[in-house]
């Protein structure tokens, strides 16, 4: 397995998709619970593939990932050939960027010595998606990229 298995609930909402899936093996519902009672190992092969195969789609598509934690950010932009970053680091004691109110602080107060912003490109790897996985697998969680090109507007103004 090359990324991770899908949850139970992913399994459940991408149920008929794994019907599909087993059907392109030509395996009906009769003989995947059989396989399941009698196979569990080869049960288990089977979902491990359908795992990869969904989380290979998904990453082929990504474009925008992000990190949020109480004093930092990272932002990415996935372009074909490099990653890019936007990295945040929030300096106040008292301020949670995971909050609304620590946002709303962080809003009015991006220009102050309490915040700290960095850009960085990295290529990829020989495998892009196990690249973007592992972000994920880290905690960035994938996003529509408002936030990315809000910063990277704000920073361009500010060169």
């Amino acid at each position: 397995m090359k990324y991770a298995r899908l949850t139970k609930e992913q399994f459940e909402e991408l149920h008929q998709e794994f019907i599909n899936f087993l059907a392109t093996q030509s395996i009906t519902a009769e003989e995947w619970k059989n396989i399941k009672n009698e196979k569990p190992e080869a049960a288990e092969q089977e979902l491990d593939v359908f795992s990869d195969l969904i989380w290979e789609g998904v990453l082929n598509r990504v474009e925008y990932l992000e990190n949020i934690s109480s004093k930092q950010m990272h932002l990415f932009f996935l372009e074909e050939h490099i990653m890019n970053l936007i990295a945040i680091k929030v300096h106040a004691e008292d301020v949670d960027l995971g909050t609304k109110e620590g946002f709303a602080w962080f809003r009015d107060n991006f220009h102050s010595d309490a915040v700290e912003m960095m850009t960085a490109q990295k290529k990829y790897s020989n495998d892009k998606n196990a690249d973007k996985f592992q972000l994920i697998q880290q905690g960035a969680s994938i996003t529509k990229g408002e936030l990315y090109r809000w910063f990277d507007q704000l920073i361009h103004l500010d060169s």
